[in-house]
């Protein structure tokens, strides 16, 4: 609704932080102590500051001061390769030629293209974040949640929710609930039945309110901090969070454990697997730990029994991880292992059931090494809120804040129920360029706090406490003065920091660098086919191969390794794998896939995506009693599902079974019967090695090519004849097998094509500054550069 010019009141505000009103009262006693008569003052002459020394002139106008060009070269004096330091008048050339096609850019007027200023906006925006957070604090927070992670809590907790935008009298009343809570608990009321009665925490009735144990970073700010500080055994006073007030309980303290590694055997069971599926999963994992016990070693049942697939080829290894990072059933099961090689009885997680085998422990890394990533975590995660408030003190008092109290709240009490569901859409009216506030002096209208609100809503979810529209709207406004307080100071970031300054005018520097390069020299040469080919005819004696071999080469810990490549590679591609995938397995009757199949069979669609040489054997087979089409119609299904996702039949074969499974035995035979199972192999050598190598990614490497002397050190060690010869070099044993020698021959175009086009860059570059020092003659001050030298 339009808002009459007479509500506006203007007053000195500040939403994040108190007034400073000392300056009035300061120049009243001032003038208090003047005398009345007046006294003749000279004013003093305007100081003129001398001009800065300039080393170089490009053109007519363009100059470039002593300290522009010595910071510059400061910053880059270690040469491309980083081990020689460039000479002042080494890096003088450098600096004039990236100067010159900077001016050149300018001059045809790169610098003023919309694109040019959408691109620096982008980098002038990731560049301005470090200086609007405070650094010192970052770093005081990093090293507070290094400290906590030295220790983990376990505490249990009661949720009165409230929203984050509660009115002061709703705050008030969830405040009072917490507070009465919390003295029940105190007279010795057990925590579990209150929590199973109050709490908002919808796990609440099934833990009890327990939070289980956690560190740093896994809990929001406040409830981490009230866990830390809480002593053990007592109850916290309430503390606020966004979801509400808590109560908490720390139930106890331990040192950090560290991490873990250890690999899995997984058996997946779906959520929406057949009612047998459980059953089957149990018996599938009994057998793979049976197999453990009987001394198979865990890779080799891991790739025959486990559904992860992003894991089963590598031994089942997962990334190392910490208290409160993965499932409390798996956790457990993980810290317990004593020594490295235990091996664990199944254990069932929401996701299946599995076996462990412990890898290492891992003790917590140390501050330096851990730095880094913590100051990335505080900026981040809801420590970021603490940072940004710190940020909002500090330059409410730089940039004064003037509020129109009566304005603003005509304008909050414009919200209605839509603002709730995200759908609110204000009006636009005469009064809409009204001030609302100003920041530093600048007039910030009513409109642009409208346009930020309807931009920013979001539809609250459901079951979320209830909130007026106004109170939300209020926040946003919250929000608004502050973004508006952080865009203030971001563009002032070139008159306050130099360095960013300077930092901005290099990136300035090498976009338009970029720029001008693509487009006189990378584009054209590589379009120019022509200028291409005629560079090669006038350099063609630069272009020549020498001798080489044609050779494969495997290198491995031991023999055995190679031996076992050779038996695989020995017959025609493709080359089995001995790599499957976990079978599918049917109802009676039934040859369509399920969701629960559909989901299998996504992992082998993912295999066959990552691995294009990779052909896979599909096998179905079905029971005696079933139609003698039945396994034919689930291969046919199978087929059509990976075809559809793009998998070309070539690289698909079918082997239909029937009725015969010469390996299926016992109670389990019929059931066992009525499946499709999957088999890679793969038409690349290197697959195979990579398959034999295993875990151990170093155990065995095949590489295969033409080398020259001095390209391969297993080559070299050779005879070049060919043949197959084998030597141990550097502890590890080489074959190396020679199917041919090439003879040292001229390269043809095409083969020397990219060497041939970075030598015609290089040219066309040198044409480029060639015009460019003939158009902006170079002057340099010999006497200011040899000062700078000294």
């Amino acid at each position: 609704m339009p808002i009459p010019l007479s509500l506006i009141s203007p007053r000195n505000y500040s939403p994040f932080g108190p007034q400073l009103a000392a300056a009035g009262l300061f120049l009243t006693l001032l003038s208090g102590c003047q005398s009345a008569k007046p006294v003749a003052v000279t004013p003093p002459a305007p100081v003129v500051p001398a001009p800065k020394p300039v080393v170089l002139t490009l053109g007519q106008n363009r100059t470039i001061t002593s300290d522009e060009f010595f910071d510059s070269f400061t910053k880059n004096q270690l040469s491309s390769d980083t081990t020689q330091r460039t000479d002042m008048r080494g890096y003088l050339e450098l600096y004039t030629n990236l100067k010159l096609k900077v001016l050149a850019a300018e001059q045809a007027g790169r610098d003023t293209t919309e694109a040019f200023r959408e691109e620096m906006a982008t980098y002038r925006k990731q560049l301005a974040q470090p200086y609007l957070t405070d650094k010192g604090l970052v770093e005081q927070l990093a090293n507070e949640a290094y400290q906590r992670m030295q220790q983990e809590v376990n505490a249990s907790h009661i949720l009165i929710a409230l929203a984050e935008e509660a009115l002061p009298a709703d705050t008030l009343k969830a405040y009072g609930q917490a507070i009465e809570l919390r003295n029940r608990l105190l007279k010795g009321e057990a925590f579990n039945t209150l929590a199973d009665q109050f709490s908002a925490d919808p796990t609440a009735r099934q833990n009890g309110g327990t939070l289980g144990w956690f560190t740093a970073f896994q809990m929001v700010y406040p409830v981490e901090t009230a866990a830390y500080t809480t002593p053990v055994g007592t109850i916290s006073m309430p503390i606020r969070s966004k979801f509400g007030y808590h109560v908490l309980r720390v139930n106890d303290r331990r040192p950090s454990r560290g991490k873990v590694q250890v690999a899995h055997i997984l058996v997946r069971v779906s959520p929406s697997a057949t009612p047998n599926a459980p059953i089957e999963a149990k018996t599938k994992i009994d057998e793979a730990y049976a197999k453990l016990q009987a001394g198979e070693p865990f890779e080799a049942v891991c790739r025959a029994y486990s559904d992860d697939v992003q894991s089963k080829n590598a031994g089942g290894k997962l990334p190392p991880f910490a208290t409160g990072q993965v499932v409390p059933a798996l956790e457990a099961a993980a810290f317990a292992l004593p020594t490295p090689g235990s091996i664990s009885p199944p254990v069932q997680t929401n996701y299946g059931w599995h076996i462990l085998k412990l890898i290492e422990r891992k003790p917590m890394e140390s501050f330096a090494e851990l730095a880094p990533a913590l100051r990335q975590k505080v900026v981040t995660d809801t420590r970021a809120e603490v940072l940004r408030q710190a940020t909002l003190t500090r330059l409410s008092r730089e940039y004064p804040i003037t509020e129109y109290a009566s304005v603003k709240q005509s304008v909050l009490a414009t919200a209605d129920s839509s603002l709730l569901q995200g759908k609110w859409k204000p009006a636009i009216t005469d009064a809409s360029g009204q001030p609302l506030l100003t920041i530093d002096g600048k007039t910030v209208p009513i409109s642009a706090f409208l346009a930020y609100a309807r931009q920013k809503q979001t539809p609250r979810r459901d079951g979320a406490p209830a909130v007026a529209p106004a109170a939300v709207l209020e926040k946003l406004y919250t929000r608004f003065v502050g973004d508006q307080l952080l865009a203030t100071e971001e563009a002032n970031l070139e008159r306050k920091y130099p360095d960013f300054r300077n930092l901005l005018a290099e990136v300035r520097d090498g976009v338009l660098l970029s720029q001008v390069m693509e487009e006189q020299v990378w584009e054209r040469s590589m379009a120019d086919s022509v200028g291409q080919k005629a560079y090669y005819e006038a350099h063609r004696a630069n272009y020549n191969y020498p001798e080489r071999v044609a050779a494969t080469i495997a290198v491995a810990q031991d023999k055995a390794l190679i031996d076992q490549l050779q038996s695989r590679l020995s017959g025609p591609a493709p080359y089995a794998l001995r790599r499957s995938a976990p079978e599918l397995r049917y109802e009676r009757n039934q040859t369509m896939l399920t969701s629960a199949a559909r989901d299998q069979l996504f992992d082998v669609l993912v295999a066959m995506v990552k691995n294009p040489a990779y052909v896979l054997e599909v096998t179905g087979s079905h029971e005696v009693t079933e139609a003698d089409s039945a396994s034919a119609s689930r291969i046919r299904n199978v087929v059509k599902y990976l075809t559809t996702n793009g998998i070309t039949l070539s690289r698909i074969t079918e082997k239909d079974l029937r009725a015969f499974r010469p390996a299926l035995t016992g109670a389990n035979a019929t059931q066992s019967a009525r499946r499709v199972t999957f088999t890679y192999a793969s038409t690349d050598k290197l697959d195979v090695a990579r398959v034999i190598s295993g875990t151990a990614t170093d155990a065995l490497v095949l590489t295969e090519g033409l080398f020259a002397k001095g390209q391969n050190p297993y080559v070299d060690a050779v005879a070049w004849q060919v043949g197959t010869q084998t030597k141990t070099v550097n502890n590890r044993v080489a074959q190396v097998q020679i199917t041919r020698i090439e003879p040292a021959r001229p390269k043809t175009f095409a083969e020397a094509r990219g060497a041939v086009i970075n030598e015609y860059q290089a040219q066309l570059e040198k044409q480029f500054l060639a015009t460019l020092r003939e158009k902006y003659p170079v002057q340099v001050n010999e006497n200011e550069l040899k000062r700078l030298v000294k």
